[in-house]
């Protein structure tokens, strides 16, 4: 090995000092400290505390992009290819050809604007908190640190006249179950809510951002199986993705799409993922002063799931279904096949606890590590 030059000496030297030692390789470290896992853990709880002007813009992708569109009417012969490339490459789409009408959208736009000049008594009497669900002020040490948000169930408030925006939350629902069925064929798993609608929950969080802040992370992560964002005018977002962090800017009058962790594992890895979920650039809409929205809301519905579900992979039947004695001619004539079909369908996560995973991923709001790490198998 050559020896070491003046030059990498000098560095060296300014680096640590003329007499310090180099910094202590890992074998050399002592066995009680944090592991890599709980080290990330703990830092990303850290950094959650600094107030929003300290986030980190700087990873979120200066090139904004336009989703893959895929038009969901039914005279889409590529339908399911289309969902399926655009799932299984970013996680991230636009639907168009949707039954949804801009002025439903509007209006329901109009009562959730209404929802933020209440008086903050009113907020807490009418939308309690009840986790998941209820009103955080921009203050509470709980919420997101990007502002108001409510957070409601389809019913929303009894006391409140909501109609347009139960009708807006009622057809979103319609759209994210068409969704779902959809992924199910094109990527081969069990569909849960075919047969049993109570398997899925709603939740519509309606958010509105502080002047001056900037999109960070997802401002409050809770798992979800599909997210949709209608969008009703031009407006930039910023969404962190499998691949890291995107900007994009959806059509006017489409339904963005993110798919959630939920449907990532549903799909035993095959569906690409969103962290929480996407974040309005707010100088955009600060920038149309004729339009009502310069307060910057945001309306997104979590598909999701009932806090006491169990979460695994949906994994396809063996071959020949139920018929044992089917599967064991087909082993004895082909066994290299079987063996690749058992690699195939073999699960990627352990299932695990949706409401232990969801208090988790939402308090702790972790920047660097992926929640799902530790159920991988």
């Amino acid at each position: 090995m050559a020896s070491s030059t003046p030059k990498q000496q000098q560095q060296l030297s300014n680096m640590y000092g003329a007499t310090a030692a180099p910094p202590p390789t890992p074998s050399t470290q002592p066995n009680n400290l944090l592991s890599t896992s709980d080290a990330a853990d703990a830092l990303s709880s850290i950094l959650h505390r600094f107030p929003p002007a300290l986030s980190l813009p700087t990873r979120c992708s200066p090139t904004v992009t336009c989703p893959p569109v895929v038009s969901i009417s039914d005279q889409n012969p590529t339908l399911l290819d289309d969902v399926l490339t655009a799932s299984s490459q970013l996680g991230i789409f636009q639907l168009t050809d949707h039954s949804i009408h801009s002025r439903l959208a509007r209006l329901a736009e109009s009562e959730s604007l209404a929802l933020f000049d209440l008086p903050n008594e009113k907020k807490e009497s009418y939308f309690p908190k009840n986790w998941p669900v209820g009103y955080e002020g921009a203050d509470d040490e709980d919420g997101d640190g990007l502002g108001e948000s409510f957070r409601l169930e389809s019913s929303c408030s009894a006391e409140l006249s909501l109609d347009s925006l139960r009708e807006f939350i009622g057809a979103l629902e319609k759209v994210g179950l068409r969704i779902i069925e959809l992924l199910s064929t094109a990527v081969g798993f069990e569909n849960p809510t075919e047969e049993d609608p109570t398997r899925f929950h709603s939740l519509m969080w309606i958010s509105e951002a502080l002047p001056g802040n900037k999109p960070i992370m997802a401002g409050g992560f809770y798992p979800y199986i599909v997210c949709m964002q209608y969008q009703i005018r031009y407006q930039k977002y910023s969404l962190l993705a499998d691949s890291g962090w995107v900007s994009v800017s959806p059509q006017v009058d489409s339904i963005m799409v993110t798919l959630g962790d939920i449907a990532h594992v549903w799909s035993n890895g095959k569906l690409k993922k969103v962290r929480g979920r996407a974040m309005a650039h707010l100088g955009d809409a600060n920038n149309n002063k004729k339009d009502n929205n310069s307060r910057c809301i945001s309306m997104s519905l979590l598909l999701t799931l009932p806090v006491d579900s169990k979460v695994s992979s949906l994994l396809p039947r063996p071959i020949g279904g139920n018929d044992q004695e089917t599967d064991e001619q087909k082993i004895q004539t082909d066994g290299s096949a079987c063996h690749e079909q058992q690699e195939e369908i073999r699960s990627k996560f352990n299932s695990f606890c949706f409401e232990d995973y969801a208090w988790r991923a939402y308090h702790e709001r972790l920047l660097f590590k992926d929640p799902l790490d530790r159920y991988r198998t």
